[in-house]
């Protein structure tokens, strides 16, 4: 059977609304993804980092209450967990503040054994950073090498201006591993200037099988060698958008273990196949914002489960 790997940061969300805290959630791109597909009964297994303190302990619980195998952390002892403040502006997006000490020593565990059509995602900020950058690398191997699906979401937003000509090469190393891109567009012109799903294409399209190209309220794109089309999206007052990318790509990867895809069969598949795949991304992205939970709510899992 198909397991899902993803891998990322931990870390402890602080949600502001102004500037009244609201809630604290266990957060990180890859770990809401993982959450919500713990939620769905997947076989999902998140590689990641926390320190041996009363805030990694409740971060590992929480996983392991909500199906997630907890087999690839490091709990490290010289540091401690990371934090984020999250300040959610008029519409409901946030700016962050984040608070890190990390050792010296990254991801000090053994890596998962891939196999053939195993899927795995990872992305972020935390793929780039030179500090953890040569074990992300290690694993990116490991499972290409073994014939891993691979999806990749950049995830690189303004703030990293500053160090982009550093960073692009590492991303187009990126998504040469790649058998999928899930990028918005915020993403790709931060990356490369573009400033259409076409252009973005022309970009992304030598490195990888298939481009997920999402545009917010303006919808979901797809773009293959073979394949172009937009899906629409409903619009939505959202209470926070933070996990909103993060289940969408948690939706896309239910999608593809759900149907049983394999690497080989990614460039291949028909609009009819993407449309399903996106739709179920869409679903979780939107209940997601109606809340201010990072991951898809447990009782909209079960009933999505019990109808599907």
């Amino acid at each position: 059977m198909q397991k899902i790997y993803t891998v990322g940061e931990t870390l402890l969300d602080i949600i502001f609304k102004g500037l009244e805290p609201q809630t604290a959630k266990p957060g990180g791109s890859a770990f809401n993804a993982s959450i919500t597909l713990g939620r769905l009964g997947t076989p999902i297994n998140f590689i990641s980092e926390m320190g041996n303190d009363k805030v990694g302990d409740m971060i590992q619980d929480f996983m392991e209450k909500n199906g997630v195998e907890a087999n690839y952390i490091s709990r490290y002892s010289h540091g401690q967990s990371a934090i984020a403040l999250a300040f959610l502006d008029e519409k409901s997006d946030a700016e962050y503040q984040f608070y890190k000490d990390y050792p010296a020593q990254r991801l000090a565990m053994k890596f998962p054994e891939f196999q053939k059509d195993d899927l795995f995602m990872f992305g972020s900020f935390y793929a780039l950073d030179p500090g953890i950058r040569p074990r992300v690398k290690e694993l990116l191997e490991l499972a290409d090498r073994a014939g891993a699906t691979i999806m990749y979401d950049p995830n690189f937003r303004s703030n990293h201006a500053p160090e982009r000509d550093d960073l692009v090469p590492v991303i187009k190393e990126n998504m040469r591993y790649a058998t999928l891109v899930r990028a918005s567009n915020e993403d790709l012109v931060n990356i490369f200037e573009t400033e259409s799903p076409d252009e973005a294409w022309e970009k992304v399209g030598s490195y990888t099988d298939a481009l997920v190209y999402t545009a917010n309220a303006g919808g979901v794109y797809l773009r293959t060698d073979s394949l172009s089309f937009h899906m629409e999206v409903e619009r939505i007052e959202p209470v926070s958008t933070i996990g909103a990318g993060d289940t969408f790509n948690a939706g896309l990867l239910y999608g593809l273990w759900k149907s049983g895809y394999k690497r080989e069969q990614i460039k291949m598949l028909d609009q009819s196949q993407w449309e399903g795949l996106i739709a179920t991304a869409i679903k979780f992205s939107r209940e997601v914002c109606l809340s201010y939970d990072n991951y898809l709510p447990t009782g909209f899992a079960k009933h999505f489960i019990q109808n599907s």
